[in-house]
């Protein structure tokens, strides 16, 4: 998996014995695009920290004095609860740890290979989820570098986020509760409504020729009249698309636009 696209996993490490907090923290110093925001000792640190810093990963450990970490899940709200990894020198409470919904379960000693399984899993799972935190956040920080986000889209291929340049795009098409977004040989699918998708794009490079079709007037070679009225688009790529009656003032703007 690309890292390039990956900002910063935030870590939270819960621990109560100090030498196991240090040398994960020495392992995970190792790992790329990783940041350690908080060292907890016991439950009740790791509980206030979970609910102020939003951590993306949880390091936890399960027998801690006071509140174990089962304990420690069951007092956050379900919106509090990041990604967890469940750290224990015991067996017995691997299936426990699954039914809540851990990631994975390291049993100490664990080594750096290991390590690094385990955190490509949480980036997997974070990926698969096109409306996750992480998605919502790179977007987020696009937005606040002063690249505006309607230039690019993202999308979600085979477990990767891609940022692809509107420029690139030849058509859009609807395709059930999604849009598959067409561009060269590659399409990608995005969860969401044509029309709403239509309102975002640049009017000066794409244009609305069907209800579940948009075509980028960069990349058309020709207009060809039908009988009927209609018209058939066909894009520099031999692509022919079909363009409505019902959208005439779109295809008269497109035939000024390109004249």
């Amino acid at each position: 998996m690309s890292q390039a696209l990956i900002p910063n996993l935030r870590v939270l490490i819960v621990d109560d014995e100090r030498l196991a907090r240090e040398k994960l923290r020495t392992l995970l110093a190792s790992e790329r695009a990783v940041e350690v925001i908080l060292d907890c000792q016991n439950g009740a640190q790791a509980i206030s920290a979970a609910r102020k810093h939003k951590p993306d990963l949880m390091f936890l450990d399960v027998r801690m004095p006071q509140l174990d970490g089962f304990q420690v899940l069951q007092a956050l709200a379900a919106d509090q609860i990041p990604q967890v990894i469940f750290t224990t020198a015991f067996q017995d409470y691997a299936i426990r740890a699954f039914d809540s919904n851990a990631v994975d379960y390291l049993l100490k000693p664990f080594d750096q290979e290991r390590l690094h399984r385990a955190l490509e899993r949480v980036r997997a799972g974070l990926l698969r989820s096109h409306d996750g935190a992480l998605a919502n956040r790179m977007l987020q920080l696009l937005s606040r570098t002063g690249e505006a986000p309607e230039e690019r889209l993202l999308v979600k291929a085979e477990g990767r986020l891609v940022f692809l340049n509107l420029e690139d795009i030849d058509w859009i098409e609807a395709a059930a509760n999604y849009v598959r977004v067409n561009s060269g040989s590659c399409s990608y699918l995005i969860r969401d409504n044509i029309g709403r998708l239509a309102t975002k794009l640049d009017p000066n490079r794409f244009a609305r020729i069907h209800r579940s079709t948009i075509i980028n007037v960069h990349k058309l070679r020709e207009l060809q009249p039908c009988d009927n009225g209609e018209f058939i688009a066909v894009l520099k790529s031999g692509k022919a698309l079909s363009c409505s009656r019902g959208y005439r003032s779109e295809i008269l703007r497109l035939i000024r636009a390109v004249s």
